[in-house]
């Protein structure tokens, strides 16, 4: 969470993640934001008064095809977006959102929205009047709100770079949305750290002051404070969770501790969670090592390291397996996609399985995911998931992802960046670099 604003105090002049500085002139200000914007969109350059964080939400805002003039696609609906409410975890919390900012933005005439990890509007609450002008341009329920599917904007931006940000009217990307001013801050999972979603207030001028950031910070601590007591630290008998996605050293949580593995530790779990019939020692040897010559010994000994750190009673031996089952986040995308649950699985997926690991069973198996999760994106040719793959680390050369991409947003930018990624393909290169690198499966 940023320190950057007291809930009641006020912030730093040279604060970037405030938009107006004590005393500023509203109008004025907004007046030179639209200038600025215009500029951008036009020209591609960013001009004063324009923050940093609005500027580089600009740029990604392009990067990911993004028009000035676009409408926020409603995804969920109905009984669709009633189970998909009823399962996050948000849910839990909301009594609180609706304690905590549910009178001031009645009385205000602002509106409370919350929206999951993807930046998609779970809830939209308020002043009916309010309500009604934020529905002409989908800030509804079910509405996808990512900044890569609307530009910058609070929730969007807050869930992009999982920090509370405030966002005042032309600094909005997309002009529709410009007569609104919005402050958003992440929520997170108090037991893996990881990003639910974000609380919004979304309203006029008046919540572009300093407060506004800062109360919905405080919102946003006070929810993951409750979300903690809704869920104490297991007991050991429950079920563990390995988080493995997306970072080279995974995370157990086990009988109440989080733990951090070392590379080699990851691997193994990663494995034994897979194979709850157990390993024999030389079917780890050949999962783990590409070197032959290493000995049952090194294994022994690593073994031997991992069960000190586990603690007494979950690692056994002959063969060596998990005495409980434990829960890792591969199976969980693995369970999504074979039930046809692709928005659930890419939400679920964080990144490359242990990316740094050269295991060559961890390969195959990072590999293997990936691959079966961005063809079931690019079957479904949802355009948001897509730029989502796109624009994120292992996806930023995925030519086949972009060519799905301008089939169904065929942006300029996306035109453009498939152009250049199919140019590096003919072009002669050495193909210890950067060609061979653009047709290798993500890993």
């Amino acid at each position: 969470m940023s320190s950057a604003a007291s809930p009641f105090g006020e912030a730093e002049l040279t604060d970037p993640w405030v938009a107006l500085e004590p005393g500023a002139d509203p109008a004025e200000h907004a007046r030179m934001l639209r200038r600025a914007h215009e500029t951008f969109t036009e020209a591609g350059t960013v001009t004063r008064p324009v923050r940093s964080v609005v500027a580089e939400s600009w740029r990604r805002s392009a990067r990911a095809g993004v028009g000035p003039d676009g409408t926020a696609n409603v995804e969920l609906v109905d009984d669709d977006l009633g189970t998909y409410r009823a399962e996050h975890p948000l849910a839990r919390v909301m009594p609180l959102f609706r304690e905590l900012m549910g009178t001031f933005a009645a009385d205000g005439k602002h509106l409370l929205a919350v929206c999951d990890a993807n930046g998609r509007l779970l809830w939209v609450e308020g002043h009916p009047a309010t309500r009604r002008d934020a529905g002409r341009m989908n800030f509804v329920p079910g509405a996808r709100w990512a900044e890569t599917a609307m530009g910058t904007n609070a929730p969007g931006t807050a869930v992009a770079v999982d920090r509370p940000v405030q966002v005042f009217a032309a600094e909005h990307f997309i002009r529709r949305v410009q007569p609104w001013t919005c402050a958003a801050a992440p929520v997170h999972d108090p037991r893996t750290g990881r990003v639910l979603g974000a609380v919004d207030i979304t309203g006029g001028d008046g919540l572009a002051h300093p407060h506004s950031l800062g109360f919905v910070q405080a919102v946003a601590r006070a929810a993951e404070s409750q979300l903690a007591l809704l869920t104490p630290a297991r007991a050991a008998a429950d079920m563990p969770e390995l988080t493995a996605l997306g970072r080279d050293e995974a995370q157990l949580l086990a009988g109440g501790r989080r733990i951090r593995l070392s590379r080699r530790h990851s691997e193994i779990l990663v494995l034994l969670a897979r194979h709850p019939e157990g390993l024999t020692g030389d079917e780890l040897l050949c999962a783990l090592y590409e070197d032959e010559s290493v000995t049952p010994v090194t294994l022994r000994a690593e073994l031997a390291r991992l069960r000190r750190v586990l603690g007494p009673g979950l690692l056994a031996s002959r063969p060596y397996r998990l005495t409980v089952p434990v829960e890792c986040d591969v199976a969980v995308v693995e369970r999504r996609l074979e039930t046809g649950s692709v928005t659930a699985a890419a939400t679920a997926y964080a990144g490359p399985l242990l990316p740094g690991s050269q295991a060559p069973a961890v390969v195959r198996l990072r590999h293997r995911l990936a691959d079966a999760l961005r063809a079931a994106l690019i079957a479904r040719r949802d355009p948001d998931l897509l730029a989502d793959w796109a624009h994120a680390p292992w996806g930023e050369d995925d030519l086949d992802v972009w060519r799905a991409l301008a089939a169904v947003r065929p942006t300029a930018t996306v035109r453009a960046q498939l152009r250049s990624l199919e140019g590096e393909l003919t072009a002669p290169a050495d193909w210890s670099g950067a060609a061979a690198r653009r047709t290798a499966t993500p890993s």
